[in-house]
């Protein structure tokens, strides 16, 4: 095997470091192999002039090796002749990838060598044949690993036990003792707490229930994001809760106790549930209601923003608050850009006075709506189990054969049919009425301030349709210019107006 020289007689050479999933750095940890690779270089005389890692990158898994393709680059501009790594596996486990390599190799005269299996002569049809059978001895223990862990992963969801990942948001109390685990950025192993998965952490429970009721109660997905930025609550990894993270946690089955694999629910969970399962199953509803409305636009400032309408006849559009004035004050117009402006703030006050002074009479719980009577939660429960546990038995004589397309498919709408209903009347039993923090409390004004600007939001579209008509010029009878009887209130609840 020949090998091209530098000026100065030495031959350059390149390091490929790698490791997956294996935390016990046998071998495998990116510091030994890269101790091995270095003592290689050294007894046959070549400069180390690069080195690639890829930490905690599977080859068989398919997902781009940035150092690898770097490598690939780098060798095809001639930065070396020889590629050493601790074994073949660390640098192919795709036939593929291995073709791509070898090709290179014809091209550029590279010659590989590994700590493990020792020398591999692409240049030689005896050396490709190798390679190529060790590419393929590789491929088949990737596989074969592979089926075992999701078969280990699969009991341990239908047992209702942990089946690894990261720490999800809600569960993993100390334990008290250490294990050691490969970091990812720089491939060392460092010692880390021992966490119990099955354990709720009280303060992130606390978060998930107020996230829940917060929902339930109408309030949105971004201002429980707002809320996790003004709080300081972070992801489990250390980043900013963004939407989608949000919307993932609220929609986890784990938070009601329901343990789930590749998707479907198998069971109950072993770990401290956080949320009430009729709770979950509502927010569910809630947030996966195809007829559910997000504002993608700026985020409202008002609390009537497009939820006053136009007063002018024949309008009825959702009013925009913009500057009027010389750019004094905001204030709200018709999108049209018919009428003048209504100074945004003195409309909202008065609007919000009207609510606080409703919400505080005594006939006031007359505008709570009836709850839900005589509903069965946990036999609706029950009920959901039984359909879940048939859609999988279906599935199971499905795949074995036992039953053909047309009646598992007629089967398996059928039941999706059931569950959904009987999750819409879980939704039912557990959605809280936007008034009910409101009506009956101490100080009904103080509760108002309390809450969100969503939560203010969704309390006004359940009680009152607000118009704004036409206004008054001139001085009002208060001596004012407001004139207050243009701002409309039509009821959607209780028997007379304020």
């Amino acid at each position: 095997m020949k090998t091209t020289r530098t000026e100065g007689g030495r031959t350059r050479a390149v390091v490929y470091l790698r490791i997956s999933q294996d935390r016990t750095g046998a071998h495998l940890g990116v510091d030994r192999q890269r101790e091995d690779c270095q003592a290689l270089a050294d007894r046959n005389g070549w400069d180390v002039v690069e080195t690639y890692i890829d930490n905690d990158l599977s080859a068989y898994s398919g997902k781009k090796r940035p150092g690898y393709r770097q490598m690939l680059a780098d060798l095809d501009e001639g930065t070396a002749t020889v590629v050493i790594a601790w074994h073949t596996d660390r640098l192919h486990r795709s036939p593929t990838e291995l073709e791509e390599y070898i090709d290179l190799s014809e091209r550029r005269g590279v010659n590989t060598h590994t700590c493990q299996a020792g020398p591999i002569d692409l240049s030689t049809p005896s050396g490709r044949m190798t390679a190529r059978i060790l590419g393929a001895v590789a491929r088949h223990e990737s596989e074969h690993k592979g089926e075992r862990v999701a078969r280990a992963r699969q009991q341990k969801a239908l047992n209702g036990e942990w089946m690894g990942g990261i720490r999800p948001f809600g569960w993993g109390v100390p334990t008290g003792q250490k294990r050691n685990k490969v970091d990812r950025k720089t491939g060392e192993e460092v010692e880390v707490d021992e966490l119990d998965m099955m354990k709720a952490v009280p303060e992130e429970a606390v978060a998930l229930r107020h996230w829940t009721d917060e929902i339930l109660s109408g309030g949105s997905i971004r201002s429980l994001v707002k809320w996790c930025a003004d709080k300081g609550v972070l992801t489990t990894r250390g980043n900013a809760v963004t939407h989608t993270d949000m919307r993932d946690m609220l929609l986890r089955p784990r938070n009601a106790g329901i343990a789930v694999y590749r998707g479907e629910e198998v069971g109950r969970g072993k770990w401290d549930p956080i949320v009430d399962e009729a709770k979950y199953r509502a927010v569910c509803a809630i947030l996966n209601d195809p007829e559910r409305t997000t504002n993608q636009g700026a985020v409202p400032k008002w609390v009537g923003s497009m939820l006053h309408k136009c007063g002018r006849s024949g309008c009825n559009e959702g009013m925009t608050v913009t500057q009027s004035g010389g750019r004094q004050y905001p204030s709200y117009r018709c999108p049209t850009g018919h009428g003048g402006g209504r100074r945004a703030e003195l409309v909202d006050q008065f609007v919000e006075d009207t609510i606080v002074e409703r919400l505080s009479r005594p006939d006031a719980h007359d505008l709570l709506l009836p709850g839900p009577e005589n509903v069965d939660v946990a036999g609706l429960q029950a009920e959901a189990e039984q359909i879940r546990r048939r859609m999988k038995d279906l599935a199971g004589l499905f795949g074995a054969g036992q039953l053909e397309l047309a009646p598992f498919t007629e089967g398996m709408e059928t039941a999706r049919a059931q569950l959904g209903g009987v999750t819409q009347q879980l939704a039912r039993a557990a959605t809280k009425d936007p008034l009910v923090d409101l009506v009956g409390a101490p100080d009904v004004r103080k509760a108002w301030k309390a809450l969100s600007l969503d939560r203010k939001r969704t309390v006004l579209q359940a009680l009152v349709q607000v118009t704004l008509a036409v206004p008054r010029q001139g001085r009002m009878p208060d001596g004012g210019y407001f004139d207050y009887d243009a701002v409309q209130f039509e009821w959607k609840r209780g028997r007379q107006a304020p």
